[in-house]
């Protein structure tokens, strides 16, 4: 396989990368139906706006953690990470994710809409 791809590296830590996306509708079919194996169809409005003459394009993703430990000299991102979680997914700083108060739904002008009369959900 054949591809645009990029990374920057320093002091041989990949500190980000990217890569220049499919822009040729036929060629983004093959790998959908004939690589992937997936249905086209739920993509058709891709296909449809890369048959129209979509120009090359790509972009690159930075991992600001990773950059920042190695500016500040630490051995793991795990030091700098902005917004550190548990396993679970939990901010133990914050509490989040938690619940609205009503207070608060009132104050915000919130109405959550539930799905399925689902009173799980808050």
């Amino acid at each position: 396989a054949r591809s645009q791809h990029y990374d920057l590296v320093l002091n041989g830590q990949e500190i980000g990368g990217g890569s220049i996306r499919i822009h040729d509708a036929n060629l983004q079919k093959y790998v959908l139906e004939e690589v992937l194996k997936e249905d086209s169809s739920e993509l058709q409005h891709l296909l449809d706006a890369l048959s129209s003459g979509c120009p090359p394009h790509g972009g690159i993703a930075l991992g600001i953690d990773r950059l920042l430990s190695i500016m500040c000299g630490c051995r793991s991102i795990t030091e700098v990470i902005a917004f550190p979680k548990s396993l679970d997914g939990k901010d133990l700083m914050s509490g989040a994710p938690c619940s609205i108060s009503d207070e608060d739904k009132r104050l915000y002008h919130i109405e959550p809409v539930l799905p399925n009369n689902d009173k799980n959900v808050q």
